[in-house]
C-alpha cells in the first residue's frame, strides 16, 4: 500500500473555497460545482499519496459524490492560479488522490503541478506518479520531482490492470495518442521500469522498424498495410488502442515467464 502523506492545516485566513467573498491573501482555491465544471475534456496529471479528504480539508473544498459504470466516485472541481483542477477518488481506486486538469489549460504540466503542491503545502514527496506525456520539455522538470518516500508506491501490475480496464478514467477521450502519451508519462515517472525492453522485444518478435519509438512500432504491427492518414477515425483509434493493449499483455506475459515483471516502483 502507498504511504500516505499528511497535509498541513489550512491557513487561518482561508475561507471555504466555495465562498464568493474571498480576498487576496486568502484561500488560493476557488471551487466550482461538478455541473459548472464538466464542460471540457480532462487529462490526468498525477496520483498523490494524499487522502482526498485531506486535500479537501487543506483547501477547504466541498467533496461532491457521483458514480459511473464501475461504482461511486468522489470529486472536487476548483481553480488555482488560472488552472482548473479536479481531484477525485473512485471506490475501486488504490489509495490516494487522482489529479486532473482541463486539456486546454494555460500552462505546462510541471507548472500546474507546482501550483497545486504549493497550495497543498507539500513537495514532490507527495507525488506517487505523474502523468505528463510526450511533448513535455523534461529539461524543465525540477530535480526535486524524484520520489522521496521510503514506502512502496503502487504496484505497476496493479496500475496496468486498472489502466487497461478503465482507460477513460485516466485519459478522458480514448485516442491512441492520448493512451501512449499517458503510458510514456507514467513510465518516465517510475524511472522507465514499466516499458523497459518493450522496443527491443517488438523488434525481436514483430519485425518492426529498428529506428522507431515503441508507439510507432505498435502502429506498424496493428496497421501492416501502412499508417492511416490523419486525422484518424474513431474506429482507427479504437483498433490501435486494442492492438496496443494486446501487445502489452503479450509483452508483460513474456516478462512474467522470465520472472522479470516489476511489482513496485
Amino acid at each position: 500500500m502507498t504511504e500516505m502523506i499528511n497535509l498541513p492545516d489550512p491557513e487561518a485566513d482561508w475561507a471555504p473555497a466555495t465562498s464568493s467573498s474571498q480576498v487576496n491573501g486568502g484561500n488560493p482555491a476557488r471551487q466550482y460545482s461538478m455541473f459548472q465544471a464538466a464542460t471540457e475534456p480532462l487529462i490526468s496529471l498525477a496520483l498523490l499519496a494524499v487522502d482526498l479528504d485531506s486535500v479537501a480539508r487543506r483547501l477547504r473544498l466541498t467533496i461532491e459524490e457521483s458514480w459511473d459504470g464501475h461504482g461511486a466516485i468522489r470529486a472536487a472541481f476548483f481553480a488555482l492560479d488560472g488552472t482548473d483542477f479536479v481531484v477525485t477518488h473512485h471506490e475501486r481506486d488504490p489509495s490516494g488522490t487522482y489529479v486532473w486538469v482541463r486539456k486546454s489549460g494555460p500552462v505546462g504540466s510541471t507548472e500546474r503541478m507546482a501550483v497545486l503542491l504549493t497550495a497543498l503545502g507539500v513537495g514532490a514527496e507527495a507525488v506517487s506518479y505523474s502523468a505528463w506525456g510526450m511533448g513535455t520539455d523534461l529539461s524543465r522538470v525540477p530535480a526535486a520531482w524524484g520520489r522521496k518516500t521510503v514506502g512502496p508506491v503502487e504496484s505497476h501490475q496493479r496500475f496496468w490492470e486498472s489502466f487497461r480496464k478503465r482507460t477513460g478514467m485516466y485519459v478522458g477521450r480514448i485516442t491512441y495518442d492520448g493512451v501512449t502519451a499517458y503510458l510514456n508519462g507514467y513510465d518516465h515517472a517510475c524511472g522507465g521500469v514499466l516499458l523497459s525492453g518493450l522496443r527491443e522485444w517488438l523488434m525481436d518478435t514483430k519485425e518492426v522498424g529498428q529506428n522507431l519509438v515503441w508507439s510507432a512500432q505498435v502502429v506498424q504491427v496493428v496497421f501492416p498495410e501502412g499508417r492511416p492518414a490523419e486525422p484518424w477515425s474513431e474506429d482507427e483509434h479504437r483498433k490501435a488502442v486494442a492492438g496496443l493493449f494486446a501487445l502489452l499483455d503479450e509483452f508483460f506475459e513474456h516478462l512474467a515467464s522470465r520472472g522479470a515483471v516489476p511489482e513496485t516502483g
